[in-house]
């Protein structure tokens, strides 16, 4: 999951490198949600039918590959084949590595299993710009370096992982995959109404810190060190694994209205900080807005897998995920189109007002109709 972010704080980098603007950045980062959507839609459900550890190696490969592309990245097709590899990545291992982390925990380790699996998921994500912000910043061969590590990183893993027992007793071949068709019940659509806009508003917060928050930092805030970027990214990320430990000891009915509100507060926070151009205020704002992230995506996963009956739940998770995925990459081109004729900072505007509309919008249908615990 660090792949996924390793460029964040590279961008820059890129942009001086291969001479594109703003809008070229988005999209790039945009075709990593292309990768994740496909595979949860093609092939989410696959380590269920072929096991754990063949679709985790095959995980493994595909962020190597991607790696290797960042290495050879000599023209923007490179840069576009590398996110499309690391989105088909993390796509595998969305739901296979949690699965298999529930699966290989001790009788009664099942709440510390969950705490490692998520602790994982969004830690990883926090430490890839980190690990890429110092490594470009205070190493040699800053576009190359990082995306060597991660090589490394990954043979790690994979040594690892084969010494793992596999979970899955009854194993078909590859060509018993069936793709996953998403679907909404009638009766789970009032609650998936509002979860789902809260996760496309906190993923789309997400998108636009990974993708172009470096740019506004250097344009703006004159940070140019690479480093300082790669942690205020980071911080969003480690701020949202605490929103959901905290989530789970809230509940459903708290943590969803909660969630959303304090998203709207960092998105808040951090219109502020565009239109003050003051660094405290997006570090503020990274961490509001990363837990109410947290807290308002755990709130929405729980309210939706409660609400829908056993035999459609995986379906209507995947639609969870493709939404928030929409998310993290549809309102980030939007940046991006505006950034040219409005600015980045007005665009940045714009795109805040209209996540804020949609999250104060769920936030008072769940005050209005709180969700049902049982």
């Amino acid at each position: 999951m660090a792949g996924t972010t390793l460029p964040t704080p590279l961008y820059g980098l890129y942009q001086e490198e291969f001479g594109f603007d703003e809008l070229i950045t988005t999209v790039v980062f945009a075709v990593y949600a292309v990768g994740v959507i496909g595979v949860l839609l093609l092939a989410g459900n696959a380590s269920d039918t072929v096991g754990r550890k063949p679709v985790l190696l095959t995980g493994l490969a595909l962020a190597a590959a991607s790696a290797v592309c960042f290495l050879c990245a000599t023209a923007m097709p490179w840069l576009y084949a590398g996110r499309l590899l690391s989105g088909l990545s993390a796509g595998l291992f969305t739901g296979a590595a949690t699965a298999y982390v529930l699966e290989l925990a001790p009788p009664g380790g099942s709440s510390r299993a969950t705490f490692v699996a998520t602790a994982a998921n969004m830690g990883g994500l926090g430490c890839g710009p980190l690990l890429a912000g110092l490594l470009s910043e205070y190493a040699p061969w800053p576009l190359h370096l990082p995306f060597a590590v991660h090589l490394v990183l990954l043979a790690a893993s994979a040594g690892v992982l084969r010494a793992l027992p596999e979970t899955v007793r009854e194993r078909r071949p590859p060509s018993a995959v069936r793709p996953q068709r998403p679907g909404v019940p009638a009766q789970v659509r009032a609650v998936f109404a509002p979860a789902a806009t809260a996760a496309f508003v906190g993923f789309a917060l997400f998108g636009v810190f990974t993708s172009v928050s470096p740019a506004f930092m250097a344009q703006s805030l004159d940070v140019h060190d690479r480093a300082v970027s790669g942690l205020v990214v980071a911080l969003a990320f480690f701020a949202s694994t605490a929103g959901q430990l905290a989530a789970g000891r809230l509940g459903v009915r708290r943590s969803l209205p909660l969630g959303c509100a304090t998203l709207l507060a960092g998105l808040a926070l951090l219109a502020a900080a565009l239109w003050q151009d003051l660094l405290a205020l997006v570090v503020l704002s990274a961490l509001v807005g990363g837990a109410g992230q947290g807290l308002s995506f755990r709130g929405a996963l729980s309210a939706v897998a409660g609400a829908s009956p056993p035999d459609r739940r995986a379906a209507v998770i995947s639609s969870l995920f493709v939404v928030a995925y929409a998310g993290i990459s549809v309102p980030v081109v939007g940046v991006g189109v505006m950034a040219g004729p409005l600015g980045l900072e007005n665009a940045g505007l714009v795109f805040l007002a209209c996540m804020g509309a949609l999250v104060a919008a769920a936030a008072a249908y769940l005050l209005r109709r709180p969700v049902r615990t049982g």
